[in-house]
């Protein structure tokens, strides 16, 4: 079968990709701009066309196109397949079509998870149930890939709630690890964003499995009348976890303390899952430490990677960082994504900003969302303005080209600097991969 994929760079869109090659079908796709993504994926075979799409980049004997959610319907190569009547799906559709041939474990939650389904991958790959795992992230274990192709009926995945893409998939198990409002471009409130949940839990099969985080207020309130396998930081488990954990702070304990909540579902012994979990290393841009060197600096720094884009995240990341580096000079260098969650959330984004423990924040200018963007909240926010509603003297604004300089001019060594968005902040850090 010969598939085409538009927005084939997309974390989860790429994973699908390699799926499907290691099936060993044809692969093609295009995306606007080349990344480690698209590079690996021509590597693995697939023909790959940068830059503005283009009806061309779709030949006519081609079986499927899966299109990224983020493209819009008048994409000249969707345009182009649906005139040529070749099946379409979006990402969560084609994916969707997995879990209903699969024993499908899907986590799902505004954060973590990537981590859990990862720590859920790798423990289920440790007891030898050779899953197939399908990220939104890279996992070191699964050779910085995020698919893990296996032959069991066994699947792991992210289930995203963004324009309720869950409602696609058909899980056995449905991990819920929190809910925060987030995707104000879609979700028009709270409650809105929580019916998204409950419609999602009702795809569980009455055999099926919620396991649900008690700590989570809106969680707990939403399913407490449900029939749940509940989770929570108070158990004793914690404890070993926090000891043997590689990946700091309390959410990954909770992350943890998920993940095992599975395993014995499937009765895995713990000895496998303690020892798996021990050995989880982190994933790509989830608090992913790389040490460098800056010529003329005698110390080297530690930059610390996070995808960190919604003020819970950004929170919990910076307390992990001061608990894990307690007397360490740390900085912070934020790029908020998106102005709709920016100006929905601004309140939120002041409050972290001002209560963090962090020596220095760099917050530069808002990364646009091509497709989710509003005009008129453009106008209303950005990140000079940000900074000046947190009025702190160590939160400056930067915009991204001044930044290296910046640092270059002002790091001593031996500091830690966080680079935190789900944009293309984390370039930034390659700027460094020559000073090793």
């Amino acid at each position: 079968m010969k598939i085409h994929f538009i927005g084939i760079g997309g974390i989860g869109v790429s994973a699908l990709a390699r799926y499907y090659l290691t099936q060993g079908h044809k692969v093609s796709g295009s995306d606007l701009t080349s990344s480690e993504i698209t590079k690996a994926l021509e590597k693995l075979g697939a023909k790959i066309f940068i830059g503005k799409h283009r009806a061309k980049n779709l030949s006519k004997d081609v079986n499927l196109v899966v299109y990224s959610p983020a493209i819009l319907e008048y994409n000249p190569e969707l345009k182009k397949a649906r005139k040529l009547k070749i099946k379409c799906q979006s990402y969560p559709q084609a994916l969707g079509e997995l879990t209903k041939t699969h024993f499908t474990i899907a986590v799902c939650g505004s954060h973590g998870k990537s981590t859990v389904a990862g720590m859920i991958g790798l423990i289920l790959t440790k007891a030898k149930f050779d899953p197939t795992v399908i990220l939104g992230t890279k996992l070191r274990e699964f050779g910085d890939s995020n698919c893990r192709v296996g032959k069991s009926e066994y699947l792991v995945i992210e289930a995203d709630e963004y324009k309720e893409s869950f409602l696609n998939y058909w899980p056995k198990i449905i991990v819920l690890l929190n809910i925060d409002y987030d995707h104000p471009d879609y979700f028009k409130n709270l409650d809105h964003y929580i019916l998204a949940y409950k419609k999602f839990v009702s795809h569980l099969p009455k055999d099926g499995f919620l396991i649900a985080n008690r700590d989570d207020k809106n969680t707990f309130s939403t399913f407490k009348k449900k029939k749940a396998i509940w989770y929570s930081l108070k158990e004793k488990e914690c404890k070993k976890l926090k000891k043997i954990l590689k990946v700091p702070g309390e959410f990954n304990v909770s992350n943890a303390v998920a993940a095992l909540k599975v395993t014995r579902i499937l009765k895995i012994p713990d000895k496998i899952s303690f020892r798996a979990l021990s050995q989880y290393k982190g994933s790509w841009r989830r608090f992913d430490e790389k040490i460098v060197r800056i010529p003329n600096m005698k110390y080297p720094i530690r930059i610390i990677n996070d995808y960190g884009h919604h003020p819970t995240q950004v929170k919990v990341t910076l307390e992990a960082a001061r608990q894990k580096y307690k007397n360490k000079k740390i900085w912070c260098i934020f790029q908020p994504h998106q102005y709709q969650r920016t100006y929905y959330l601004f309140d939120e984004f002041v409050k972290v900003f001002k209560s963090h423990s962090i020596d220095k924040v760099i917050i530069t200018d808002i990364y646009t969302v091509s497709g989710r963007e509003s005009k008129e909240i453009m106008k209303k926010v950005n990140a000079p303005k940000l900074v000046k509603a947190v009025n702190k003297e160590n939160v400056k604004y930067l915009p991204k080209e001044k930044i290296i300089p910046y640092l270059k001019k002002k790091l001593k060594g031996g500091e830690i600097v966080i680079i935190m968005g789900a944009g293309d902040i984390y370039n930034l850090s390659l700027k460094f991969k020559n000073t090793q």
